[in-house]
């Protein structure tokens, strides 16, 4: 009968051949080794001298060997003497005989002699290494500790030379990432770390410090000491990719939105936050908030939606490659966002949807919510947190447009009421203006923001965005993608964005389709068919559709268009006998010319030629309009331009008069449409009365 054995399954001790000698295996090694060899020699006759002489031999490579290792002499005699005095031994035995009570016991001695010198050797070499590696570590200390010591003797001179603070330095750490250091130091008297913050941009220059790195100084562990952060290396210049990690994150560990000037990167906590962004064209705002929108897709407890009136930009890169070719979702892959509006009725619908969804958790929730003991919905995968990023929403927010307004009621009415349940806002803006920041809400709400600069200083007030901070301004992050980030969490400082491409969009898009979650059933129930409906193919046609139908041009292969009774025939401007065939460069040139005009106006058919004495077609009030519009728009621009202060009707037609001749009575009349229109907004009475443009109107009184 065979019986079967397991291989893994062994008994007994488990010997390493490949392990070296310790002081018992050596000394059992070398004993056992001469008395087999004296053994065998006495038994054949051997010359007792061949013993000692490979024994001399022994203790000499031994010696070799020991000394390039560089160990210490202790272990050179150890090794030396134990092959000499097995050699001897082996020597008198051979010739004596190995076998006797003698030979055997004075072995034995000389094992135990052999393993007791090698255990107290073995110790000592560790003792000697350790020590050796203590005395590099005290030397590579004290070449820091005096790098340290020169480093905070010349900010300490220096701070004191620039700002008049004499500060005592505590400790300079260096940054892991090797772009700069960060000075630990205790303030003198009453002095406050922003009197130090608010020299940022000389001590940088004192310093002579690259462009892009700066000086910044923060509060320390009390408000008695400063953390003064000094950038060696320019991180900012150049594009840094975002990383190929797309592990799942979490609501409540932060999702990363750049890196600071020490490499680090930027969390950002949005549980019971709302977020602003702030940057001009140009500034890679764009590009930014795909990087938000990655950190969303990445994490599994938030459900994002985007609001984008710009033909809904923003959120298309996230949604076509989860769709197919009908418009509809794939079954593989899932929309990197949850829902996108391109219109205003879309995101009404939208907005409207939010409010029903956090109304009904307040209600259906109460229970999760005292057994959890807290005033806060418990986020989860199961319940998921709703982002809801609106494109240029701080314009929304300061537009006269009745559609807006409406639209920026809901927005706030979301950000007001809707914390505790979860649904917050990221809005984005195009200048940190009065304007655009002058709501309250969104400056007590939107605690969380970013300032992409680019080096644009018009309309980049910094002290608007981040109030009380000092020592910031724009000239500190003059390339794409820079800017300043600053939240609850950590002081206003220079960052860098991540630079997204599309198709590294579509990547995670198809990498995180797993990790989205679903909305729950509650708040499903309560969001309704609008919701569930968002991605029915009328509702995505528009997503498939690269022009419009509405914005498409018309189709000018078949001819000028038919005539049309009572319109406006230039066709005396054609040269050539027929459009469809013109004789010269010039006759095709006005073909084209009057194809558009026919086009426009319609046309007639050709008249007959007039007499000598009757006045032709008389154009003028058609020029006269175009020049009437051109100065029309240049009186905007100059209003535009004046910003917050506005300016008045006489101002304006100065600077119109050696252009286009307008005069005042002229402006006035535009200035009045405007001021009905909502374009511009009127200010105090009578001499003192002036205009300024809705987009630099902060809110404050106005006559109209």
């Amino acid at each position: 009968m065979a019986t079967t054995t397991n291989p893994n399954t062994t008994s007994g001790p488990v010997w390493d051949w490949s392990a070296g000698h310790g002081p018992v295996t050596g000394a059992l090694s070398a004993t056992t080794g001469a008395l087999a060899l004296a053994t065998t020699g006495a038994a054949t006759g051997m010359p007792p001298s061949w013993a000692l002489a490979v024994g001399a031999a022994g203790a000499i490579g031994h010696t070799v060997s020991t000394l390039r290792e560089r160990l210490s002499a202790r272990t050179v005699a150890l090794r030396a003497s134990s092959w000499l005095l097995g050699a001897g031994w082996t020597t008198w035995a051979m010739a004596s005989g190995p076998l006797t009570w003698t030979a055997i016991g004075s072995l034995a001695v000389l094992g135990v002699g052999i393993g007791t010198a090698a255990r107290s050797t073995s110790l000592y070499e560790d003792a000697r290494e350790l020590e050796l590696i203590s005395l590099a570590d005290r030397q590579v200390a004290a070449e820091l500790s005096a790098e340290r010591r020169t480093l905070a003797a010349e900010w300490v001179e220096r701070i004191q030379r620039v700002s008049g603070v004499t500060i005592t330095v505590l400790a300079i750490e260096k940054w892991p990432t090797a772009t700069g250091f960060t000075i630990d130091a205790e303030l003198p008297g009453a002095t406050t770390y922003d009197q130090i913050a608010k020299d940022s941009a000389r001590l940088s220059a004192d310093a002579r410090l690259p462009h892009g790195c700066t000086v910044a100084a923060t509060p320390g562990i009390h408000q008695g000491r400063v953390l003064i952060d000094v950038s060696t290396v320019n991180v900012l210049a150049g594009e840094i990719p975002y990383p190929a990690d797309y592990s799942p994150l979490s609501l409540h560990t932060g999702l990363p939105w750049g890196v600071r000037s020490d490499g680090r990167d930027v969390p950002v906590y949005l549980r019971e936050q709302c977020a602003l962004v702030v940057g001009p064209t140009g500034s890679g705002k764009t590009n930014f908030s795909h990087t938000v929108l990655a950190g969303f897709a990445r994490a599994t407890d938030i459900l994002t939606w985007v609001i984008d009136l710009n033909a809904g930009s923003a959120g298309l890169p996230w949604v076509r490659p989860a769709l197919d070719g009908d418009g509809n979702p794939n079954k593989e892959t899932r929309p990197g966002i949850d829902w996108l509006a391109s219109t205003p009725e879309e995101a009404e619908l939208m907005l409207d949807t939010a409010l029903r969804v956090g109304k009904h958790r307040k209600v259906v929730y109460q229970d999760l919510m005292a057994k959890a003991d807290t005033d806060l919905l418990p986020v989860s995968a199961q319940i998921p947190q709703i982002m809801i990023l609106v494109d240029e929403g701080a314009e929304i927010l300061a537009s006269n447009d009745p559609k807006m307004r409406k639209l920026a009621g809901k927005i706030l009415e979301v950000i007001r009421l809707l914390r505790a349940m979860g649904i917050r806002t990221v809005l984005t803006a195009l200048g940190a203006t009065g304007a655009v920041l002058g709501n309250l809400m969104i400056r007590r709400e939107a605690k969380a923001r970013v300032c992409l600069t680019g080096g644009e200083v018009e309309g980049m007030d910094l002290s608007k965005v981040f109030p009380g901070s000092r020592g910031l301004k724009p000239e500190q992050a003059p390339y794409k993608g820079a800017g300043f980030i600053g939240t609850p969490e950590s002081a206003p400082g220079l960052f860098k964005s991540w630079r997204i491409t599309p198709r590294q969009i579509a990547d995670i898009v198809h990498a995180t389709s797993t990790l989205h979650p679903r909305l729950d059933e509650p708040s499903a129930k309560a969001a309704g068919p609008a919701y569930a409906r968002r991605w029915d193919t009328t509702r995505t046609a528009w997503m498939r559709t690269t022009i419009p139908a509405d914005e498409r041009p018309a189709d000018r292969s078949a001819g000028p268009a038919p005539a049309r009774p009572g319109g406006l025939s230039l066709s005396a401007l054609r040269g050539a006998p027929s459009p469809a065939a013109p004789a010269t460069d010039e006759d095709a040139l006005a073909a084209r010319f009057m194809a558009q005009i026919d086009a426009e106006f319609g046309t007639t058919e050709e008249p007959a030629p007039e007499p000598e004495g009757r006045p032709g077609l008389n154009l003028n009030a058609f020029r006269n309009g175009q020049k009437e519009g051109a100065a029309q728009q240049a009186a905007l621009d100059v209003l535009l331009a004046a910003g917050a202060e506005g300016t008045g009707a006489s101002a304006i037609a100065r600077a119109l008069a050696e252009e286009h001749g307008t005069s005042r009575q002229t402006v006035v009349g535009w200035l009045k449409e405007w001021a009905e229109e909502g374009i511009a907004v009127r200010i105090g009475t009578g001499t003192k009365t002036r205009y300024v443009h809705h987009r630099h109107h902060s809110g404050g009184p106005a006559e109209s």
